[in-house]
């Protein structure tokens, strides 16, 4: 069995990384039609349309392009690769529109921010 750290993730906008990456998500989902009739003895659902969505957090820098072109209402180009990007690593891959970005900070802590996605279209499953 193959296990990979967190250190190898990473999630491109573009083609760039963000940088100053401290995590990233990803969630799917299908939705789930009722296709039960009133002869059926048992409940009988049908595999409906998909989503995905997903975020990534960092320290902020506002030298990063990357940081400060995720504007929410935006749509961006997303690579989630996480096991890194050697050939053969597993990656996923989509059309998202930024739904939130956040920059938050205290006093005994970095400034840091997050940024959540909702995909549009569909995600596509692959490797390196």
């Amino acid at each position: 069995m193959a296990t990979h750290t967190a250190v190898e993730g990473t999630i491109t906008v573009g083609g760039t990384g963000v940088g100053s990456l401290r995590s990233l998500g990803l969630d799917t989902a299908a939705e789930t039609i009722d296709a039960t009739t009133i002869t059926s003895t048992s409940k009988i659902n049908k595999a409906g349309t998909t989503s995905f969505s997903g975020s990534a957090e960092c320290y902020w820098d506002e030298s990063d392009a990357v940081q400060t072109g995720m504007v929410e209402g935006t749509t961006v180009v997303l690579v989630w690769a996480f096991e890194g990007t050697t050939t053969g690593d597993y990656i996923y891959s989509g059309s998202a529109i930024v739904n939130s970005v956040s920059i938050s900070a205290a006093t005994d802590g970095m400034v840091e921010c997050s940024f959540s996605f909702t995909g549009t279209g569909a995600l596509t499953r692959g490797t390196a």
